[in-house]
């Protein structure tokens, strides 16, 4: 999928699906159901390294699981997540994310807002697509005091709205919303012209992305926002039911909401 296709999920209205995929296997079945988007995603700290939390991830680990996806994909845009300490200063991030775009990422995704400015900027400015990430970050939880929501009052969704206003501002491409009211979720898409992808932020963002461990029911103790879509039948079958359900809008529910 061209980048370009992404605004045009939003101006038509369509939900833009996305998984997390590790390797090429899973990458391949994916791609070949139609999911819209595969993630690389740092959460292979959790479900393939075994951690507590994505902080353990390298680069090295992200590049490895890069090349890997970038065997099975085809169709779907490919996004890499920039692992925790990787964008630190902007000279930093733009050398990981050329890393991760010659590894096969079409598009580089990191965590925070407005404290990321330059990185932002040093990779508009050379053209390196972007995908941002706010609300509850992964990398931050233990700043953030656990896995909790975010936004749940007024400042602290006001602060997040406004990041969301300048990384669109700063070229961002779409916005990952983690663990949020399902009203600020709405409010946040409405107030952009770049699609939003909600993580347990309601079913108004303009697509979702579930962890594919946790799509299939792997996980232990998922999260309230999980839905295990492996309930018969195969992995295809359960992705297939995983995109029907975003683009018809029965996914997420109010009880996979907060």
């Amino acid at each position: 999928m061209k980048i370009d296709a992404l605004k045009t999920f939003k101006q038509r209205s369509e939900k833009i699906t996305c998984l997390t995929a590790y390797d090429a296997s899973f990458a391949s079945v994916f791609d070949k159901c139609g999911v819209d988007i595969v993630l690389v995603g740092d959460s292979l700290g959790n479900v393939i390294k075994g951690n507590e939390n994505t902080l353990g991830v390298s680069m090295n680990d992200m590049l490895y699981h890069t090349q890997a996806v970038a065997k099975g994909t085809n169709q779907a845009l490919l996004i890499s997540d920039m692992s925790y300490q990787s964008y630190t200063s902007a000279k930093q991030t733009l050398e990981n994310a050329k890393c991760l775009m010659s590894a096969g990422a079409q598009m580089v995704k990191f965590e925070g807002g407005s404290e990321h400015e330059s990185s932002f900027k040093i990779l508009q400015d050379n053209n390196i697509p972007v995908c941002g990430h706010l609300g509850l970050q992964p990398q931050s939880v233990v700043e953030m005091g656990g896995y909790k929501v975010q936004g749940k009052d007024e400042s602290d969704a006001q602060r997040i709205l406004e990041d969301a206003k300048a990384l669109e501002g700063w070229g961002v491409k779409t916005i990952v919303l983690e663990c949020i009211p399902a009203k600020l979720g709405k409010k946040i898409s409405q107030s952009l012209n770049i699609p939003t992808i909600g993580i347990g932020a309601g079913v108004d963002c303009d697509g979702q992305v579930l962890v594919s461990y946790d799509m299939l029911g792997i996980t232990q103790n998922p999260p309230k926002f999980v839905k295990n879509f492996l309930t018969s039948g195969s992995i295809t079958s359960a992705t297939d039911d995983f995109i029907q359900a975003v683009k018809n809008q029965t996914f997420p529910t109010d009880k996979h909401s907060y």
